[in-house]
C-alpha cells in the first residue's frame, strides 16, 4: 500500500477521511503506509494503526498514541477519529510528531477487511495468486509446507503462525508487499458461516481442505456440520477455481461443483504417495507423473499434508522437486533435543481426537528410549467428551506408551483406559505446572517426551518448564539469536487469539 494516498486508502477501507496532515502539504515520502498493526504498543513509524473493539480495550482510544509513535495515520470508530483530529489538528500542523492521515469508520474491523479485500484485488490484478487453508487438524502445518513449496518459483506470501480469522487473515494480506505472486492463507472455523466470511475476502483461487474430523462439536454438535462448514471454503471459489479435498472424505462429496476443479489427494486420489526410494525421498504420483521430494520431516501426517500441498502448488502451475526444508509453525510437533539426549516434541498448540492420535502414532514410531506422553484435556467436544479421552487413552496404551501424564479433568478419563489396556506407568494431575513439576522428577536419560493439549491448558508452561531446566544445566557457551522472521502486530489478548 506504499503507493496509496489517504484518499485511495480512506475509499478502499470506506472510511472517512477526516484529517489529513501538514495541511495538505506536498509529502516528501510516498504517500501511503508501510504496514498495517492493530497494537499501538507495537505500531511502526509509517503504519496504519487500526483502532480494533478487543475483548479487553477499545484499541481507538490508543489512536493519539499511535501517532505519537510515528504511525502514517490512524483508522478509528467515528468517535476516537474525531478526538484524535482535533488534537493532531491543534498541535501537528506542518507534520510534527502526532500528526498524521486520521480515518472513520463506524466499524473499524469491517474497514480492515475492506482495505485488506481492496489490496488483495490488486495484487490479484498483477497476477498474484491465492491458496486458502482450512481443515480440522494440519492446516497450519499445510501452508508452511505449502508455503516453502512455492518459495523457489515464486514470491510467496503465507499466514505467519495463527493469523487466520476475520483479523489476523486480514493483517496477513495487508503485509504482502507488491509484487506478490503467491498468497497462502490460512482459515480458521468456530461456526458456521465464519469460512465462508473469510472466504469473501480472500477469493482464492485455490481452495484446500485437509480433513474433516471432531473439532468444535461442542458448536456445531455432528461431524457433518462440520463437513458442511469446512465446505464453505468450497461454495465461495469462483468459477473455474481449483478445490483440493482428501480422497477418503465421503462427507465433502455432497459440496463437489461441476464448475470447479476439483483435486483429491491421498492414497486412490488424484495426488498419491508412491514409495520412497533409498535415498530417502518420498516419491509423490500425480496423474502419471512422479514426483521425487526429500523433505526435512518424516511424520506421517505432515506426508499427508505434503500431497495436499503438492495438489495447491500444481494447480498454481508449480512442480516442486528436490530438497523441501520447512520452518513450522511454533509449537506444532517441534522437536527439540535436551541435555542426557531428552528429546521434547512440543506440539502444545492445540488437540483434537485426530491430531492426538497422530501425535502419539509418531512418538511411537520414533522414540528411541522410553516414550513420554503428557496429554491435556481437549476441549469443544461437545456431549461425547469423556468418550473421546477414554479412547485417546487406550490408544495410547496400545501404542505402547511407557509413560503417561495426564493434565486436566478431562485428560485424567484417558488414565482408566490407560491402565486397562496397558502396561505403563500412569499420572494424573490438575494443571501444567504440576506436570511440569512431575515431569522433572520422573524423567531419564533418552526419555523422547511428546506435550500436547488443547490451547486453553496452556501446556506450552510444560516446555518452557523443560527449556529452563535443561538451560540451567548446561555449561555455559557463546550464543547468537537467530534473526527473526518479519511479523504482523496482533494484540495477544484480543479477538484473533483462540480461534482453529
Amino acid at each position: 500500500m506504499r503507493e496509496w494516498d489517504a484518499d485511495l486508502l480512506a475509499r478502499a477501507a470506506g472510511a472517512s477521511l477526516v484529517h489529513r496532515p501538514g495541511d495538505g502539504a506536498e509529502p516528501s515520502e510516498p504517500p501511503g503506509p508501510v504496514g498495517v498493526s492493530i497494537d499501538s504498543r507495537a505500531v511502526g513509524p509509517g503504519e496504519l494503526f487500526v483502532g480494533l473493539v478487543g475483548e479487553h480495550a477499545d484499541g481507538g482510544e490508543y489512536a493519539a498514541q499511535a501517532l505519537q509513535a510515528g504511525a502514517w495515520g490512524v483508522l478509528a470508530a467515528p468517535e476516537h477519529a474525531l478526538a484524535v483530529a482535533a488534537i493532531a489538528q491543534a498541535t501537528g500542523v506542518g507534520g510534527s510528531s502526532g500528526d498524521g492521515v486520521v480515518l472513520a469508520h463506524s466499524d473499524p474491523l469491517a474497514g480492515l477487511q475492506s482495505l485488506a479485500r481492496a489490496w488483495l484485488d490488486e495484487c490479484k490484478g498483477a497476477g498474484a495468486k491465492v491458496v486458502a487453508i482450512t481443515g480440522s487438524t494440519g492446516k497450519t502445518s499445510t501452508k508452511d509446507i505449502l508455503a516453502a513449496l512455492l518459495g523457489p518459483h515464486l514470491r510467496t506470501v503465507a499466514s505467519p503462525e495463527n493469523f487466520n480469522t476475520e483479523i489476523g487473515m486480514a493483517l496477513a494480506i495487508l503485509a504482502a508487499p507488491a509484487g506478490t505472486e503467491a498468497v497462502v492463507l490460512e482459515l480458521a472455523m468456530r461456526g458456521a458461516g465464519q469460512i465462508a466470511q473469510l472466504t469473501e475476502i480472500a477469493q482464492p483461487d485455490v481452495g484446500v481442505i485437509v480433513n474433516v474430523g471432531p473439532v468444535h462439536l461442542e458448536l456445531l454438535g455432528t461431524l457433518e456440520a462440520i463437513a458442511a462448514a469446512k465446505a464453505e471454503l468450497i461454495a465461495g471459489l469462483q468459477p473455474g477455481a481449483t478445490a483440493i479435498v482428501p480422497a477418503d472424505e465421503p462427507l465433502l462429496e455432497p459440496y463437489l461443483r461441476e464448475d470447479v476443479h476439483t483435486v483429491t489427494f491421498g492414497p486412490g486420489g488424484d495426488v498419491q504417495p508412491a514409495d520412497s526410494r533409498p535415498d530417502g525421498r518420498a516419491l509423490i504420483r500425480c496423474g502419471g507423473e512422479e514426483i521425487a521430494l526429500k523433505a526435512s520431516f518424516g511424520q506421517a501426517y505432515n506426508l499427508r499434508n505434503l500431497l495436499a500441498a503438492v495438489a495447491a502448488a500444481r494447480a498454481l502451475g508449480v512442480t516442486p522437486g528436490g530438497e523441501v526444508t520447512v520452518r513450522f509453525s511454533a509449537l506444532r510437533g517441534e522437536r527439540v533435543r535436551l541435555g542426557e539426549n531428552i528429546v521434547l516434541i512440543d506440539d502444545c498448540y492445540n488437540a483434537n481426537p485426530m491430531s492426538m492420535r497422530a501425535a502419539i502414532d509418531d512418538l511411537a514410531g520414533t522414540a528411541t528410549g522410553r516414550r513420554v506422553a503428557v496429554l491435556g484435556d481437549m476441549l469443544e467436544l461437545g456431549p461425547e467428551e469423556l468418550r473421546y479421552h477414554r479412547e485417546i487413552g487406550a490408544h495410547a496404551a496400545r501404542c505402547s506408551v511407557d509413560v503417561l501424564v495426564t493434565v486436566g479433568p478431562l485428560a485424567a478419563e484417558m488414565a482408566g483406559e490407560f491402565a486397562r489396556e496397558g502396561e505403563g506407568e500412569v499420572h494424573s494431575v490438575p494443571d501444567a505446572p504440576a506436570a511440569a513439576e512431575l515431569l522433572a522428577q520422573r524423567l531419564a536419560p533418552g526419555d523422547t517426551v511428546l506435550v500436547k493439549g488443547s490451547r486453553g491448558v496452556g501446556l506450552e508452561r510444560v516446555g518452557e518448564a523443560l527449556l529452563a531446566r535443561d538451560e540451567a544445566h548446561a555449561p555455559p557457551t557463546a550464543h547468537t539469536p537467530p534473526t527473526a522472521p518479519a511479523q504482523v502486530h496482533a494484540i495477544p489478548d484480543g479477538p484473533q487469539a483462540g480461534r482453529r
